[in-house]
């Protein structure tokens, strides 16, 4: 943070600040303008586009008050003068932030795969560094569209404070230490498969999301996306499809929860269900060197060879900042998958389903979704629960079965189902 925040400063009293677009408007999109609006510098938040006017609108008067006035545009030069000309701009169209000549980043930030995919591939075309607080699309397409954003010349990575991207910096941190990573952790409280944004409404209304991403919290689909992102990131694999996941009252307790062997054979990821600090996560590294041990053990980090590295918190959007100048300054990526798909995360259906059905995608009423390894994703046909999204049942199905390709009708104009076979079909 130290180099950056120099840099930074130096940005701002030059008057070179980082021009950012942001898509979307929801509860991380809107954490995020807050971040920029009053809180970072060197960088600056130009134009929010979405679906919802009144939503982009939302996130500037959240951040800076009431009265803050905001322009709408509809065109591309009215967008390019208002930036200019220092206004709060909000649009409806996102071609209007993947086309402008006055931003430098692009961050995707609505959850959405389809609709992300297509923007973001619209902003490659036209030069911009891409940061995603978008998970989903990165677990489902992160390959194709990492190798598209080198090709073109511009940055490609996931944002800092969601748990992908502070595990990714952990991993750092402990490799750099001297200790080999074996496992990369997250904390949960709560999975249940059966969860629905029905039994999700009075949660999200008091936490002011929209029922869907809440959904996907707690039916396990979140967690396998993050989870799976980190493993393209690092070449950790799942022990077992969607990961062992044990109970435990405390982090401490980790090393002794997972197969050794699988740990010391490429790494794991995995999660904890349970346990303090309830926000955090956790990384697993591996020492046998005589005298590091003596360290830790005077440390109070135990006798190893295994030990706990944590952090206790994340704090997305309100960090993500940190990775949009660590791109934009130094090319440095939070995380990204390093070739192809090492994990993937698969689509289950949540009850049984019946011909006809059309499957809602992440955070549904209808599927599910649980990492697997890639290699058994590719080999049984498995259908991504990123590319499930309006996809039509051909058959029955049961409860928690496993949904193939050869089950459902996929859209037929899907960029992300055009993509996916494109980066299926390469090897990195």
């Amino acid at each position: 943070m130290y180099i950056i925040d120099t840099e930074l400063k130096k940005r701002e009293k030059e008057g070179k600040q980082i021009r950012i677009g942001l898509i979307g408007a929801g509860f991380a999109a809107r954490g995020l303008a807050l971040q920029l609006l009053t809180a970072a510098y060197g960088m600056k938040l130009v134009a929010i586009s979405n679906r919802t006017l009144s939503n982009a609108v939302l996130a500037y008067t959240d951040a800076l008050g009431e009265k803050t006035e905001t322009v709408e545009v509809t065109t591309q030069a009215e967008m390019d003068a208002a930036i200019q000309a220092n206004k709060h701009v909000v649009t409806t169209n996102p071609d209007l932030v993947t086309d402008s000549t006055e931003i430098d980043v692009l961050v995707e930030a609505t959850g959405e795969t389809e609709f992300g995919a297509r923007v973001v591939t619209r902003a490659i075309d036209h030069k911009k560094h891409i940061v995603l607080v978008n998970a989903e699309l990165d677990a489902t397409l992160g390959p194709i569209l990492k190798k598209k954003c080198d090709e073109a010349g511009v940055g490609y990575t996931q944002a800092d404070g969601d748990q992908p991207g502070k595990l990714m910096n952990l991993v750092r941190d402990v490799e750099y230490m001297g200790f080999k990573p074996v496992m990369a952790g997250n904390i949960k409280s709560l999975i249940d498969f059966r969860r629905t944004p029905k039994t999700q409404e009075q949660w999200s209304a008091e936490h002011f999301q929209e029922p869907k991403m809440p959904t996907s919290f707690a039916d396990g689909t979140k967690i396998s996306v993050e989870m799976a992102t980190i493993a393209n990131g690092t070449g950790f694999k799942v022990g077992q499809r969607n990961m062992y996941g044990p109970r435990c009252k405390h982090v401490d307790e980790a090393p002794g929860l997972f197969p050794m062997d699988k740990l010391l054979d490429g790494g794991l990821v995995d999660y904890i269900l349970g346990a303090e600090p309830s926000f955090g996560i956790f990384v697993l590294g591996y020492s046998d060197h005589p005298i590091r041990t003596r360290y830790m053990d005077i440390y109070k980090m135990g006798k190893g060879p295994l030990y706990t590295f944590y952090t206790p918190y994340h704090l997305s959007p309100l960090e993500a900042p940190f990775s949009i100048a660590r791109l934009v300054l130094f090319n440095d990526v939070t995380l990204a998958p390093k070739g192809q798909l090492v994990a993937d995360v698969i689509t289950l259906a949540k009850f049984d389903l019946k011909k006809g059905d059309r499957l809602d995608g992440v955070g549904g009423f209808l599927t599910y979704g649980a990492i697997e390894n890639f290699e058994t994703s590719i080999k049984e046909n498995l259908l991504p629960i990123g590319l499930a999204d309006g996809a039509v049942m051909k058959i029955d199905v049961a409860q928690d079965t496993p949904i193939t390709y050869d089950m459902v009708e996929l859209p037929t104009d899907s960029v992300a189902v055009k993509l996916r076979k494109e980066q299926d079909s390469l090897t990195f």
